[in-house]
């Protein structure tokens, strides 16, 4: 942790002195853009912006992130379609979503709905894409033995399936979410009122360049806030686990 709190310092002292040398109008400095914040903060402007970004990004999210967390589950026991919607699939994640937002503009207007499916789009393919590899990695002698004990399909799904596919939907979820508020972000520079992209937009088309890096830190300590948020999840989601020496096992010499 003093590590990085150094590397920041260093940072901020090297963004202090580039600023002061090629002046405020092409790189600012931390103490304008402090500045910038406080006074966005004080008039409401920030919280503003920022929680129509984040709404932005918390909806598309879990109307993506969700359907892509149970079609794998679902696709578990049919292998045959499984296997007839995988080339479909990888075809539309490797589209570019950005190359879709005049098409989202266009279907949804120009208010939250537009930036709301462009995030959904990046979020679907990648906990989609994460929840099948860790449906696949469930080991079937674990699957096996639930089922000589008795369990039905559900009981397996939640005692066996499930905890093993929970490392992989959680990594998913510490990229996907990151991913989304970005989303909404670049989704709001092409076309939006109000939001950080909005914005940074803005101060930028005044060439206002504190204001622009502005947006770019509030949206970089948001961004740095889910992450610290999804660490906490998983911290307490994956407890169960056993680490250090009591993951290995009795007479492992490794």
């Amino acid at each position: 942790m003093r590590d990085r709190i150094v590397i920041v310092a260093v940072l901020a002292v090297a963004w202090q002195v580039a600023g002061t040398w090629l002046g405020a109008e092409q790189v600012s400095s931390p103490l304008l853009v402090l500045t910038q914040l406080w006074a966005w903060l004080s008039g409401g402007v920030l919280l503003g912006h920022a929680g129509y970004t984040l709404l932005e990004a918390l909806l598309g999210f879990a109307i993506g992130a969700v359907p892509g967390l149970l079609l794998p589950l679902a696709l578990r026991r049919q292998p045959f379609l499984a296997a007839v919607l995988d080339p479909f699939i990888v075809l539309g994640y490797g589209l570019p979503k950005v190359a879709f937002i005049p098409l989202f503009i266009v279907w949804f207007g120009i208010g939250i709905w537009s930036k709301v499916a462009l995030v959904a789009s990046v979020s679907f393919f990648i906990v989609f894409f994460s929840t099948t590899e860790g449906v696949r990695a469930v080991d079937p002698r674990l699957v096996r033995m639930a089922r000589i004990a008795g369990a039905n399909e559900r009981q397996v799904l939640r005692t066996v399936v499930l905890p093993a596919a929970t490392p992989f939907i959680v990594q998913a979820v510490q990229v996907a979410l990151p991913l989304s508020i970005g989303g909404a972000a670049i989704a709001e520079l092409i076309s939006s009122n109000r939001g950080l992209g909005y914005l940074i937009q803005s101060s930028a088309g005044n060439f206002e360049m504190t204001g622009a890096l502005a947006g770019v830190v509030a949206l970089t300590l948001i961004v740095a806030a889910a992450n610290a948020a999804v660490t906490a999840a998983e911290r307490r989601l994956m407890s169960w686990r056993p680490t250090g020496a009591a993951a290995r096992a009795p007479g492992d010499p490794t």
